[in-house]
């Protein structure tokens, strides 16, 4: 497991407990690192503790494609592993 630290400050100005910071980030890490084609939404899910389906439509939450930065072969692939 990797920790990062930030400062109690951001958690507090947005509002969040720690548990609930701790999840935004690692969410919307997730979910980025999804958008930029790093990993794939099963792989994003699977760390997050949900389903593919689930994390799709999480993705709806953050403004992001469910294709992400796919091109065919990717997407081909994707539809494959479904």
């Amino acid at each position: 497991m990797i920790n990062i630290e930030y400062p109690e400050s951001l958690a507090n100005s947005l509002k969040l407990s720690d548990i609930d910071f701790k999840s935004e980030i690692k969410t919307s890490s997730l979910v980025k690192l999804f958008e930029m084609g790093k990993v794939s939404s099963g792989v994003a899910a699977k760390v997050l503790g949900i389903s593919r389906v689930d994390f799709l439509e999480l993705l709806a939450k953050y403004n992001v494609s469910m294709l992400g930065q796919l091109n065919s072969t990717d997407l081909t692939e994707e539809i494959e592993n479904a």
